[in-house]
C-alpha cells in the first residue's frame, strides 16, 4: 500500500540523516561508556516486533555488568538474583525510578533521560525491523504478564499494537512516557497502529525533541 511505501521511504531517509547528524554522539558516547564502567558499548536486547517477530534492538549500554558464577553478564541476569526487586519492577508497570534502579550506571541515567541510549536503533530502522515512529517495542515477559494482569481486553490491544513496526519514538514517548500506566500505554500504541497516518507521524517527530529535553 501507498502508506507502507511512503513510511518505509521516510524511515530510510530519516535514519540516514540522523546517522550523519548525530555522528559526534557515535564517537563521544562509546568513549564515555568505556570510561564510566566496564562492558560493551552496544547492547542488543530481544524485543517483540511487528506481528510478534522477535528481533535484537540496538542500544547504547546504560546498565552495569554483573558477575554470576564468575562470568560477566548483563544486568538482565540481575533479576534472577533479586526476585523481590523484580516483582516491584513488574508491579510498577515494568519500570523503576532511575534513582532506585541499581542496574543503571551513572552515565546510563543521563543516556536514558535524554533517550540518547536509543540512537543506535537507526540500525534497526535501516534493517526494516523498526520504524522512526511506532508503538513501543515490548519484552516477551511483559506481554505474558500483562495478559494475566489485565485479561482479554489487553490481549486485543497488544495484538493491534503489534500490527505496526515498533518505533524509535512514538505516541507513548510524547504523551508522558513512563509516567503512563502500562495498560494505558498499550491503548495509546494500539490507537496509533490503527491510524496509519503519516501526518500523525510527522506530528510525533516534531514533538519528540521537546519530550527528550523535558526531563531536564
Amino acid at each position: 500500500m501507498l502508506y507502507d511505501f511512503l513510511k518505509r521511504l521516510m524511515d530510510i531517509i530519516a535514519a540516514l540523516i540522523l546517522g550523519v547528524l548525530f555522528l559526534p554522539i557515535w564517537i563521544i558516547i562509546p568513549i564515555l561508556l568505556k570510561l564510566d564502567s566496564p562492558g560493551p558499548v552496544l547492547y542488543k536486547p530481544e524485543r517483540v516486533g511487528r506481528n510478534g517477530k522477535v528481533f535484537g534492538m540496538y542500544k547504547f549500554r546504560s546498565m552495569k555488568m554483573f558477575e554470576v558464577d564468575g562470568k560477566p553478564v548483563h544486568a538482565v541476569e540481575f533479576w534472577k538474583h533479586n526476585p523481590e526487586l523484580y516483582e516491584k519492577y513488574k508491579k510498577g508497570g515494568w519500570k523503576l525510578e532511575l534513582d532506585e534502579d541499581p542496574r543503571i550506571t551513572r552515565l546510563g541515567k543521563i543516556l536514558r533521560q535524554t533517550s540518547i541510549d536509543e540512537m543506535p536503533q537507526v540500525l534497526n530502522v535501516l534493517k526494516g525491523e523498526m520504524s522512526l515512529v511506532g508503538p513501543r517495542a515490548y519484552v516477551e515477559p511483559e506481554i505474558e504478564d500483562a495478559t494475566k494482569r489485565y485479561g482479554n481486553n489487553i490481549t486485543t490491544l497488544i495484538k493491534e499494537s503489534l500490527s505496526a513496526k515498533p518505533g524509535m519514538t512514538g505516541p507513548w514517548q510524547v504523551s508522558g512516557r513512563n509516567e503512563i500506566p502500562w495498560n494505558q500505554r498499550v491503548a495509546i500504541d494500539a490507537d496509533y497502529a490503527k491510524r496509519r497516518s503519516l501526518l500523525y507521524d510527522i506530528y510525533i517527530i516534531l514533538k519528540t525533541p521537546f519530550a527528550m529535553i523535558s526531563k531536564w
